[in-house]
């Protein structure tokens, strides 16, 4: 278990925020480390992808400290309510999946674009210091180019892409035009514990987890030579942190979040099977989905020189945690 403290000291002592998606993957490792940091936290989740279950062992601990409100982030009376005495506002909440988003591209503008229009306007109403937004890698698309420096061109391939886009560029013009400071921090493949492996949806590391421990193949969706820049969850959080803490104006700025390096997809398909002790359940392959990219690396250099950003977790450390929450999640054990 990470110790915020040693990374993050009492800056956030007592100090009153919201976490939009807080009962989801992310949003509950990011509310979980703001209340180990002495925070006041605010929750909205409508539980379309997230779990109360997420935050009930935070709640026994943190007592009044924490509150659940179960709500839409296009609900604007019920956000407005929310970040009333926030000085910080994480933006986390949003519909995943670029699968998904290709099935929906309607609803993933919805939520993902207006949602995040009403998050900075509920934001900017009172008074918030700061709103950090959780960005995608999938802006970058499927340039070539490695590693991904955060001046490429932006080249979306999916309608998911194209929402987490337009919320980068609602960031940058209200850090632009408001008295509210904002960042985007581009996720690349964060993975962890609590990610939910039962969705058809499912993230990579989550859904080869799930096959592994039913004895499964693993379905790789091409050829499983694309590859990844997976960041372990702690990495995402500690950003998040970060970016709240910085003591100079961020004005919209993009920042990518990861580890700065590459797995490739079969790789890790083997790697997993082999840890758990089912080296024998080699791969299976299908086409490839329509919007996905070949290759994701970050360049970390704009994130090191802003926020002093540096993961904390490797990726090999990262993923023996997270098989081991599966494992236990699932009533089995690693081989």
């Amino acid at each position: 278990m990470t110790d915020w403290h040693t990374w993050h000291g009492d800056f956030f002592q007592s100090i009153r925020t919201l976490v939009t998606g807080g009962a989801g993957f992310i949003g509950s490792h990011l509310t979980e480390a703001l209340l180990a940091l002495g925070a006041q936290v605010v929750v909205i989740d409508d539980l379309s992808g997230g779990d109360r279950a997420n935050l009930e062992p935070l709640a026994q601990q943190a007592g009044n400290r924490l509150r659940f409100v179960e709500g839409s982030i296009l609900d604007e009376k019920t956000l407005a309510n929310c970040v009333q005495g926030c000085r910080y506002v994480f933006h986390q909440a949003a519909l995943g999946s670029v699968p998904r988003s290709v099935a929906q591209p309607r609803l993933f503008t919805q939520v993902n674009v207006t949602g995040t229009l009403n998050v900075l306007e509920a934001a900017r109403a009172a008074g918030v210091a700061r709103v950090t937004f959780a960005a995608s890698s999938s802006a970058y698309g499927d340039s070539p180019t490695l590693p991904k420096i955060e001046s490429m061109p932006p080249m979306p391939r999916s309608p998911y892409a194209a929402t987490k886009l337009a919320g980068e560029a609602l960031m940058r013009a209200y850090g632009s035009s408001y008295d509210l400071d904002t960042v985007s921090l581009r996720y690349f493949n964060i993975f962890g514990p609590r990610q939910n492996a039962n969705s058809a949806y499912a993230a990579v590391i989550a859904a080869f987890a799930k096959a592994l421990l039913s004895d499964q193949q693993p379905v790789i969706y091409g050829d499983g030579q694309q590859s990844r820049d997976f960041t372990f969850v702690t990495n995402a959080v500690h950003a998040n942190l970060l970016a709240a803490r910085c003591d100079q104006p961020i004005e919209g700025e993009v920042l990518n979040v990861a580890c700065g390096q590459r797995v490739t997809v079969t790789q890790l398909a083997k790697q997993m099977a082999q840890s758990f002790g089912k080296p024998k359940l080699e791969p299976v392959y299908e086409a490839q989905r329509a919007g996905d990219v070949k290759h994701s690396l970050a360049d970390l250099t704009r994130v090191k020189q802003t926020l002093g950003y540096e993961p904390i977790e490797p990726f090999a450390a990262g993923l023996d945690q997270t098989m081991a929450w599966y494992a236990a999640a699932l009533g089995q054990t690693c081989g």
